[in-house]
């Protein structure tokens, strides 16, 4: 089989398995939140909601993924764009020499799909906090503060540390929530099954310890 037809087989069961999800979440969601999503409607516009049903957004999230396969032939992912675009920092700095790097010989640091991607997920998020009238700032969450501390020395040191350590993991894994939990398990890959599991499992476990 020729890379054109492994892309359109991929494509084509990305596809199928994504109306398969799509269907069930909408019939899960009309089953349990109906009562609720025709209440929201009457009382305010879509956009001006701070939470969205997270069936709709599930939804959403499908139907952006075709989209990402048929146009660009991409799935949806963060972490690689994260490493791009470190390293267009540390070419742009001189940290590393980007070009000599195995890394980055095989994954050009430029802006693409994944870095426009990673772009939108930021403004978007800034959007929809603005349109809710939710957008705030904070340096320490409330949730952290009556749990752990008010300080926020510890806070940022913990966020730091976290991100480091998910950073290396998707690095490792080869895929992120994003790349593994919705691009992945949507192509039915094993690996990907796996890595679903064990971000549920850790994240659920890490709340009980934390909170």
């Amino acid at each position: 089989m020729d890379k054109d037809s492994t892309r359109l087989t991929t494509t084509r069961r990305a596809a199928a398995w994504g109306c398969v999800a799509a269907s069930l979440a909408i019939g899960i969601g009309l089953a349990s939140d109906a009562d609720a999503l025709e209440t929201r409607a009457v009382s305010e516009s879509i956009w001006t909601l701070e939470r969205w049903s997270p069936y709709a957004a599930g939804i959403g999230i499908g139907v952006l993924s075709w989209i990402a396969f048929l146009l660009s032939d991409n799935t949806l992912g963060a972490s690689g764009a994260y490493a791009k675009v470190s390293g267009m920092v540390q070419r742009r700095f001189g940290i590393i020499d980007v070009e000599n790097n195995a890394y980055y010989g095989s994954h050009k640091p430029t802006v693409d799909w994944g870095v426009m991607l990673l772009i939108g997920i930021v403004v978007g998020s800034f959007l929809s906090a603005w349109l809710s009238g939710s957008l705030e700032w904070k340096w320490v969450p409330d949730l952290w503060a009556a749990q752990v501390q008010t300080g926020s020395l510890l806070r940022w040191l913990t966020a730091l540390a976290g991100g480091g350590l998910i950073g290396i993991g998707s690095r490792w894994a080869r895929g992120c929530t994003s790349g593994h939990g919705i691009s992945g398990t949507l192509q039915l890959v094993m690996s990907s099954w796996i890595a679903i599991v064990c971000f549920f499992v850790s994240g659920a476990v890490t709340a009980l310890i934390l909170y």
